[in-house]
């Protein structure tokens, strides 16, 4: 059984940076793809950027050049550093781990929801205008 715990989320001013963490249970993490997703309020989920078993990195358009996603595999542990954030992205923060891979990863597959069996509790960021 996964079990993902989110940390790092806060409240930043525009323009401001946080780093969120996502640390796994379970015997499968080097074997998944890991992603960050968000949902605003009365919004729908969507992805951020996700991170493949090699370490290759994924991002969306919004946020590419400012956020920077990375793994541990040691660690389990997988983190995003956010930079010129603006109020916009007030969110929760969701990190979530894909089924096991045995195919190469795509941004497609990283950024489906249905790629992903397991989802930590979320993680409130909050950006200040």
């Amino acid at each position: 059984q996964v079990q993902l715990v989110e940390s790092g989320g806060g409240l930043v001013q525009a323009g401001g940076s946080l780093r969120l963490s996502c640390t796994a249970s379970g015997r499968t993490f080097n074997d998944a793809a890991m992603g960050w997703f968000r949902q605003a309020p009365g919004k729908e989920r969507e992805f951020v950027a996700g991170v493949d078993r090699s370490g290759g990195t994924y991002y969306a358009d919004s946020v590419k050049g400012r956020f920077t996603v990375s793994r541990d595999n040691a660690k389990k542990m997988v983190s995003m550093q956010m930079g010129s954030l603006q109020p916009d992205e007030t969110a929760v923060y969701y990190c979530g781990q894909t089924r096991r891979v045995a195919f190469f990863e795509t941004f497609d597959y990283l950024a489906s929801q249905e790629s992903y069996v397991a989802w930590g509790q979320g993680t409130q960021v909050t950006v200040s205008s």
